[in-house]
């Protein structure tokens, strides 16, 4: 058994000291991951260790040489009782880091944890010492814990990729248990907040036993959400049997939450159903060569588009099938999902398919451009999973049923190829598959979305209700008016305006976001003054708008819609 020693006695200066003893190998090669499951992007974690120290069983201090950005060596120690010592740099407030301060205490093991090369199947225990001021703290994991000693904690994991993808966290918590389906939760809040616990509690019932129904069972025996409350960051990252979330605390259920609940409060139901949602798409079932991560470097598939597409569909979905909102307040919601997509000029360049191979290089790297080049595998995925139901459903099918012929299979030892997606859609109809789905994930050519909602009793129809000036999205601040993007199709970009420039004046007027609007809807050719960095540079621009499409859903056949919406 590998045996790891966490102590946070150093918290104010934000670190963690952990002590990892072990049998070696005769040539023992340790390692730190430079990537987390589920957030597909090289993060450097070994960046934050410090000071690592090995030794012997007497006490001696051994050798040991880093040898690649994440690694380290140790020479002629077989069989010997080893002890390595570290410092982990702890101020990640994200869900994928790690964090600990006065006030909470915050671990990924993926960016704390030490690996051993060839021990990684080995039985696992984690220590977890606080010091004396922070004993108060309670504990929250889906590892299995218990506690003897007051401040003291044992983890137990059954091998190294068990502990990686099962963070734990120690603070002042708000918890509270329930259980869907017969399987036992916990909902966990840190930080300041005045959540209504009763009626969080009673939602993410709903939302939990709906999802697990959809599947038919569930793939763990017990499910934790452990959430921080701030002031306005947020984020999920999903695990086995838990999900690490962070919100702001204003989208927590207030006291008086009427029945339909907030925007606010939806938006922290959907991250909490997103989540959820992933321990089945994700977490259990996954793309082939997710089967094993490779934790050292990228791992690369073009199949995000179902893994967070699907997701991104269901989880608004569910909120709707559970009950926890209206029908209204759900083509809502789809509508936002729609509206982001027409307005997203990128959907022309990119494919979804596209888009889930350049994650790693992408969509954890926006810029200013990426509007202009890429689409979502989030978004258009949703809507690709949108379009794949409406389909199956006009053939006698429906996702749900793909869904559970996913779960199936992954039961079986099958996860999901290039192929799988066709394979099971030919099953489940009797049709064949491939251009249709060729068409929605390899090709930039519009979604089928106005042919397919009719069929289930919506209308849809688009209107350009808003627009940009000159093609420029602006926030207008003190020292004049920033660009924030330029749409290539815009008279800005082709006058050569660009993201961060500052416009001062218009034609002689200072520049303002009402000014600016006001002269492209005018004809003609204007003069505008703005500032790239500390140089002052002249535009000639002629007038014109960048319309935004949006979508309008209205239901005309309640019958029709229900047989979709209703599972």
């Amino acid at each position: 058994m590998l045996h790891y020693q966490i102590e946070f006695d150093d918290y104010r200066q934000h670190l963690i000291h952990v002590t990892l003893r072990f049998l070696a190998n005769p040539t023992q090669v340790l390692s730190l991951p430079t990537w987390i499951p589920g957030s597909y992007l090289i993060r450097e974690f070994s960046k934050h260790i410090e000071s690592v120290k090995a030794y012997d069983e007497a006490g001696r201090q051994l050798q040991i040489n880093k040898f690649e950005k994440n690694k380290w060596r140790l020479y002629n120690t077989d069989h010997e009782l080893i002890t390595v010592e570290y410092d982990v740099y702890a101020y990640d407030l994200s869900v994928r880091g790690a964090y600990v301060d006065q006030t909470r205490l915050y671990v990924n093991p993926a960016c704390v944890c030490l690996g051993l090369q060839d021990q990684e199947e080995s039985a696992i225990e984690v220590e977890v010492f606080l010091p004396e001021e922070l004993k108060h703290f309670q504990i929250a994991t889906g590892l299995e814990s218990r506690s003897l000693v007051k401040g003291r904690y044992t983890l137990k994991a059954n091998n190294y990729a068990q502990l990686i993808d099962a963070p734990f966290e120690l603070a002042d918590q708000t918890r509270f248990s329930f259980e869907a389906n017969g399987i036992p939760h916990e909902f966990v809040v840190s930080g300041q907040h005045t959540m209504n616990a009763a009626r969080m509690k009673q939602d993410l019932e709903k939302i939990c036993s709906t999802e697990i129904s959809m599947f038919g069972s569930a793939p763990f025996e017990n499910y934790t959400f452990m959430t921080m409350a701030t002031g306005n960051s947020y984020g999920g990252l999903e695990h086995p049997n838990s999900t690490s979330l962070i919100s702001p605390r204003d989208d927590f259920p207030k006291a008086n939450e009427p029945v339909e609940p907030s925007a606010d409060y939806q938006r922290f139901l959907g991250l909490c159903s997103h989540e959820y949602f992933h321990s089945w798409l994700v977490k259990f079932i996954r793309p082939e060569n997710f089967a094993n991560y490779d934790l050292d470097q990228e791992g690369y598939t073009s199949l995000l588009w179902i893994f967070e597409g699907f997701t991104s569909y269901y989880d608004d979905l569910i909120l709707y099938r559970s009950g926890v909102i209206s029908q209204a307040s759900y083509l809502k919601l789809l509508k936002g999902q729609i509206d982001r997509y027409l307005q997203n000029p990128g959907r022309f360049i990119q494919s979804v398919s596209e888009s889930s191979f350049d994650a790693w290089i992408k969509f954890y790297r926006q810029d200013e451009n990426s509007n202009n080049a890429g689409t979502s595998y989030y978004n258009k995925g949703c809507l690709v999973a949108l379009s794949l139901d409406l389909g199956l459903r006009l053939r006698g099918s429906s996702l749900d049923a793909l869904m559970r012929r996913l779960y199936e299979n992954t039961q079986k030892g099958v996860q999901v190829n290039e192929r799988t997606i066709v394979e099971l859609c030919n099953e489940l109809t009797g049709d064949n598959w491939i251009e249709q789905i060729n068409h929605l994930i390899n090709t930039t050519d519009e979604l089928p979305l106005d042919q397919l909602f009719p069929e289930f009793g919506l209308s849809y129809s688009l209107q350009n209700e808003k627009a940009l000036p000159f093609g420029l999205k602006v926030a207008e601040k003190a020292e004049g008016v920033i660009i924030q993007q330029a749409r290539r199709d815009g008279a800005g970009a082709k006058a050569g305006l660009s993201a961060n420039d500052v416009i001062i004046a218009i034609d002689g007027l200072k520049a303002s976001e009402k000014l600016l609007n006001q002269y492209a809807k005018q004809q003609g050719q204007f003069t505008v003054y703005a500032f790239r960095r500390d140089e002052f540079l002249q535009f000639e621009l002629q007038g014109g708008e960048v319309a935004l499409t949006t979508v309008e859903l209205t239901v005309l056949d309640q019958a029709k819609a229900e047989k979709w919406l209703k599972a």
